[in-house]
């Protein structure tokens, strides 16, 4: 079960660099998950880890050792793809027993007879059965066993992808959004499933996603990428109460955290001393220069003129336990066209008894704020910062 630590690791394809400068440490034990937007670098890290992608700079280590020249198999890892790379001329058993197999293999099966007979062996033994029979039932593949892999859904391929994987006793386990072409449902189940297992193993873990679910139910760190950048590293509950800045606060959180624009005045922004929130469209005086960033559950609605913010509800979603509700500020109609860039989200329990249109106010405790500043997007590094703040823009 190896540490691995990461040494200014970078990856380029000719001119084009797609991971710069990466450095963190994946703890013994831990359930490491890689998340960000498609293109960030996330997959090509995972396919370095596993030695099937060339290392262009920095160093990797695995317990101390340096690891960019070792072969996969010297690194003896498991690795689920996104694509599911079944073989289809194999019966879903086949697939599933395929690296048990691979771990008696010798030079001398590559002789056709030879690795039929020695495939059948293997295939045979009580262990391997168990093993097999025993994956298949967690992952619901029992009824697909003899099965082969063109007669199946891409929601089944993928379970087969991930039972092959999961079945042998590796080192490190990679995975590489393993999910993405399963149901609603069993989407959830597995996310359950392989938070057990690892639970189960207590080996080390590193998932690639791009859904923040996933990482936010089952990591117990995350590392958000953009642009092959690490934007922060912490756990779920650092990444969505204390966001870096606003890429992580936006990113993470559905819906994500609302960041409104305001002026700087003098005023202390922790005791909201001083904030004169201006109508949706006026523009404020003087140059705005930080953001102002709260979560939808943080925002209470209330009557018109109680809260801080005069709004009126512009869209409304019920989903039965809560309602999210998007509210643009200010009284203006709510039927004039505005972007959902514009809104403003609340979550809460049950049903406001609000439609659209109705005016409303919002308002927040000061302590559940969040600030950045403007021209770098970074968060301002405690709540009690000294920074000053003026009118939403």
């Amino acid at each position: 079960m190896p540490k691995i630590d990461f040494k200014g690791i970078s990856k380029t394809f000719g001119t084009n660099t797609v991971i710069r400068r990466f450095n963190a440490t994946v703890e013994d034990g831990e359930f490491l998950v890689l998340l960000g937007p498609s293109g960030c670098g996330k997959s090509t890290l995972l396919r370095m880890i596993a030695g099937l992608a060339e290392i262009s700079g920095g160093e990797m280590l695995f317990d101390g050792k340096l690891a960019n020249d070792w072969t996969p198999k010297q690194r003896g890892v498991a690795f689920v793809f996104q694509s599911y790379a079944l073989y289809p001329h194999m019966t879903v058993r086949s697939n599933i027993a395929f690296p048990l197999v691979m771990d008696h293999f010798r030079k001398w099966h590559h002789i056709p007879i030879v690795n039929t007979i020695h495939r059948w062996q293997v295939m045979k033994r009580p262990e391997v059965k168990a093993a097999v029979d025993k994956m298949a039932e967690q992952l619901e593949l029992t009824p697909l066993l003899d099965r082969r892999p063109g007669s199946l859904s891409g929601g089944q391929r993928q379970r087969v992808a991930l039972a092959r994987s999961l079945v042998r006793d590796p080192s490190l386990y990679l995975l590489d959004e393993p999910l993405s072409n399963l149901d609603a449902k069993l989407r959830t189940q597995m996310r359950s499933e392989i938070t057990t297992l690892h639970q189960k193993v207590k080996k080390t873990f590193v998932y690639v996603t791009h859904d923040q679910v996933e990482a936010m139910t089952m990591a117990t760190r995350i590392v958000v990428m953009n642009g092959g950048t690490i934007q922060q590293i912490g756990t779920p509950d650092e990444i969505y109460d204390e966001p870096a800045n606003t890429f992580v606060a936006k990113f993470v959180g559905a819906p994500p955290m609302n960041l409104l624009p305001v002026q700087l005045n003098g005023k202390d922004l922790t005791a909201g001393e001083g904030i004169t929130w201006t109508h949706s469209g006026q523009k404020p005086v003087g140059e705005t220069k930080a953001i102002f960033g709260i979560r939808p559950e943080k925002l209470e609605l209330r009557p018109e003129k109680a809260g801080r913010l005069p709004a009126r509800v512009a869209v409304i979603e019920r989903l039965g336990a809560e309602t999210i509700m998007g509210c643009r500020l200010g009284l203006a109609d709510a039927g004039d066209s505005i972007s959902t860039e514009d809104l403003v989200f609340v979550r809460m329990p049950g049903h406001p008894g609000l439609s659209h249109g109705d005016a409303c106010s919002l308002d927040y405790a000061d302590e559940d704020a969040c600030w950045f500043d403007k021209p770098t997007g970074q968060r301002i590094a405690s709540r009690h910062d000294d920074t000053r703040v003026a009118a939403i823009a």
